[in-house]
């Protein structure tokens, strides 16, 4: 079995590995009840551990733009100024997070329109549902 470190298993839970290793370490991980107890313990010790204004900045990702934010971006509805700083974000600084979702936003509104119906199909009667439940409880 191929070996994975502590500091790459730090870092793919930071998201800050390329693509490539992060989709490696997954595999790993996913395979090796070892490696899935190393990151549960990591996890705790990270989260235990460092409360310093940086920590919780990254860890919460304050500096990310909401999804709808992203949304705007694509559509370029957005204020100079943000849509700059949305860019900067992508590009320069390249959030994993931000990316992976910028990514699954283009990926939808590339989908064809039968595909994008079934979609929005699916969303409103889970929802629909959701509401109903939602009263039944509440009366």
């Amino acid at each position: 079995m191929a070996t994975v470190h502590r500091d790459e298993l730090l870092a793919y839970l930071a998201e800050t590995l390329p693509e490539s290793e992060m989709r490696r370490i997954e595999k790993l991980v996913r395979e090796s009840a070892d490696l899935q107890e190393q990151v549960r313990l990591l996890i705790s010790q990270r989260d235990q551990g460092e409360h310093s204004l940086g920590a919780i900045w990254l860890r919460e990702r304050l500096s990310c733009p909401t999804r709808e934010q992203l949304g705007s971006y694509l559509l370029e509805t957005l204020e100079p100024a943000f849509h700059a700083y949305i860019h900067f974000h992508l590009e320069v600084i390249a959030c994993p997070a931000c990316l992976a979702n910028r990514d699954d936003l283009l990926t939808q509104q590339n989908e064809p329109p039968e595909q994008m119906a079934k979609r929005r199909k699916r969303v409103f009667e889970k929802s629909l549902s959701f509401l109903q439940i939602a009263k039944q409880g509440g009366s």
